[in-house]
């Protein structure tokens, strides 16, 4: 299997911070595939927390994960799909 990618705008208000970076990290741990998330010329694992932070990712940035492993095209898909809902706007479905 070759390298996959999907590109996705961050639609979180806050951008890729707090709660989304949270709920982003922890489907990324759930979905098992190692994946790469890139914003602009950093690029670090989706698993990281710290990582993902480090993107310093707003809402409309523009972002890219990678994965070559088996399973990338169905994990790319679910993450992108993350990415693109306003996480923020959905918090109180938790409550």
């Amino acid at each position: 299997m070759g390298l996959v990618h999907r590109t996705v705008i961050v639609a979180s208000a806050s951008g890729l911070h707090a709660r989304p970076a949270k709920l982003f990290v922890q489907e990324a741990v759930r979905l098992g595939v190692p994946v790469r998330i890139r914003a602009g010329e950093r690029t670090v694992p989706a698993t990281s927390m710290l990582g993902v932070l480090s993107l310093g990712a707003s809402r409309g940035t523009e972002v890219t994960l990678e994965s070559d492993a088996p399973g990338a095209e169905e994990a790319l898909d679910a993450l992108a799909a993350l990415l693109a809902r306003d996480l923020d706007a959905e918090e109180t479905l938790d409550a």
